[in-house]
């Protein structure tokens, strides 16, 4: 079964509206990146509690904390990162969320597989410092110019870390902007690996992200083959229709509305 959740922070910055165009929408997880214009490991704990009780409130969960960890250079110092991991498993477990979502550290261009061990390295101290009792599963999410940003070196992270608390976010956009087709050469290879997926597609030619199913992502293939696998978990759009960086995207409410509409209309192709 596919569950809807969202990075809010594509609606707004602002808590309340996140929370409303939600409402309106019938979406009642979002994936937590940004409230009030501040990342989420930058959150006070007073924030933290003061967007948990307005999340309750409304009956909305937290499907992951779209962190940004990993997102630093393969040669940038790793203790200060490893602290920041650290508070973001203390807000998963603050929110109850499920999932982190995490990187595999930008690399030089075209040198990826020189950095194969210290990449690793870095991402083995993250998987242990979540094994500390945290019952939490980390999502690598494949992106441009970080070492997982193909289906192959995808691929060889979860050969190398074969356990249940790294899974995969799979990016259908993230893999057009590298020039790979989604489903058709990433699919198979990470098939089992999967647990969650960011919904965006992407025109390769262009360089664009567009909506689910307007593009070369390949989404209709991709939730039909996770739909006949019987896939039970979060479809969480990432439209990034208005803007696109490297750590955080926006949409606004009207196009994070034709976001939605677009994935709910390839949902309702396959009878969901």
């Amino acid at each position: 079964m596919f569950t809807l959740s969202g990075f809010a922070d594509e609606i707004s910055p602002d808590l309340d509206t996140q929370l409303r165009v939600l409402g309106k929408l019938g979406i009642k997880h979002l994936e937590l990146r940004g409230v009030w214009g501040k990342n989420v490991l930058a959150l006070t704990d007073d924030e933290a509690r003061t967007i948990k009780q307005e999340l309750d409130k409304h009956g909305v969960r937290v499907s992951a904390i779209g962190s940004p960890i990993g997102k630093i250079k393969i040669d940038d110092p790793f203790e200060p990162h490893l602290a920041a991991f650290r508070r973001a498993l203390e807000l998963a477990e603050h929110f109850q969320s499920p999932y982190i979502r995490l990187f595999s550290f930008f690399v030089p261009e075209g040198q990826a597989d020189a950095y194969r061990t210290q990449v690793m390295e870095r991402l083995g101290a993250l998987l242990e410092a979540a094994a500390q009792g945290r019952p939490v599963v980390l999502l690598h999410e494949n992106e441009r110019h970080i070492y997982g940003d193909i289906p192959r070196r995808c691929r060889d992270i979860h050969d190398t870390f074969p356990s249940p608390q790294l899974r995969m976010t799979f990016d259908p956009a993230n893999f057009i902007m590298c020039g790979v087709r989604p489903f058709a050469e990433g699919y198979e290879l990470l098939k089992d690996c999967i647990e969650y997926v960011h919904i965006k597609d992407g025109i390769m030619a262009e360089q664009r992200v567009v909506p689910a199913g307007q593009g070369d992502g390949q989404v209709r293939e991709l939730l039909s083959a996770l739909q006949a696998r019987g896939f039970d978990g979060y479809l969480s759009l990432e439209p990034h229709l208005s803007s696109a960086g490297a750590f955080s995207g926006f949409s606004g409410p009207e196009l994070f509305e034709v976001a939605v509409k677009a994935l709910r209309a390839l949902l309702t192709e396959l009878g969901e």
